[in-house]
């Protein structure tokens, strides 16, 4: 499975915004992650159209979750970002070729398309039960406490 590089941002932007007690603009994000603005602002907008993030216009205006930290896993913001489609979808090759199975006798899927489906239903399982909040408190843990607080910080100092 491959994710865009959309769905890192969108998280990272998340977390982010889980330590702003204001709205955070568009560009500040981009700054601070390194990342193309116009490209994130896109990503943005899907975050907003999938009710993660609300964005507030004006002078003071800019991007905020729209629920706790604790309620957005981070498969709602994948979903988001790339889709709700499967990352295998079968062709059901096996109705095809000389020895071609006949429909009537694929009742159910195939072996392949079990496995694919039962890793994928794993793997979004994972997904589900990560929260925002559990990815700020493992970021924060991974840089001995000092990420959360830098980046309250410079989110604090942000230009407005």
């Amino acid at each position: 499975m491959k994710l865009s590089n959309g769905v890192e941002w969108a998280l990272h932007c998340c977390v982010s915004l889980s330590q702003s007690r204001t709205p955070v603009p568009a560009a500040r994000l981009a700054e601070l992650h390194g990342i193309p603005p116009a490209y994130l602002a896109k990503h943005l907008q899907t975050l907003s159209r999938a009710g993660i993030v609300h964005s507030t216009a004006g002078q003071v205006g800019g991007y905020r979750l729209t629920r706790s930290a604790e309620a957005i896993s981070a498969l709602d913001v994948v979903r988001a970002i790339d889709g709700t489609e499967p990352a295998y979808r079968c062709a059901e090759i096996r109705q095809r070729g000389p020895l071609a199975v006949p429909a009537e006798q694929c009742t159910r899927p195939c072996a392949i398309a079990r496995a694919m489906a039962a890793a994928e239903d794993a793997w979004a399982g994972v997904l589900s039960r990560i929260t925002i909040a559990d990815l700020a408190s493992a970021i924060d843990t991974d840089s001995d406490g000092a990420a959360l607080a830098d980046l309250r910080r410079w989110l604090a100092a942000a230009p407005r």
